[in-house]
């Protein structure tokens, strides 16, 4: 069946034609949406949306925390990040608490920023010096 949403079609293509790095990056930006709408949720007392929003970005977390490269000793720090970003995001869907969600959403911006520092480091090095896309 084809796509006839031109947005869709759109976004289903940036999906399959990104890399992993962008892939990742998507998926960071992704939780960080997610993270919001469920404190939006919880200013209006929508507990359902509140809790399918904080499990799309565990899920999102639980991603992250499955493609690690374990060969690398950074990864076991990241997965530890995770583990705890994932009992904070439970710990603030029973409480309710959006300070929770605040502090979970400024970790996942502070990897997210760093990520893309990594992408453009990465193409410099790929593509030379010269060049910035």
């Amino acid at each position: 069946m084809a796509i006839n949403n031109p947005y869709a079609a759109y976004q289903q293509n940036s999906i399959t034609t990104a890399s992993p790095g962008e892939l990742t990056l998507m998926l960071y930006n992704g939780c960080i949406k997610f993270i919001n709408q469920a404190s939006q949720a919880i200013d209006a007392s929508n507990i359902q949306e509140k809790n399918t929003n904080i499990q799309k970005a565990q899920k999102i977390i639980t991603e992250l925390m499955i493609t690690l490269n374990k060969d690398y000793e950074v990864a076991k720090k990241f997965e530890v990040m995770y583990e705890y970003m994932n009992h904070r995001l439970i710990e603030a869907n029973i409480k309710n608490d959006k300070e929770i969600l605040q502090e979970v959403e400024n970790y996942v911006v502070e990897f997210r920023d760093t990520w893309k520092q990594v992408i453009q480091i990465n193409r410099q090095q790929q593509y030379g010096q010269g060049g910035q896309a």
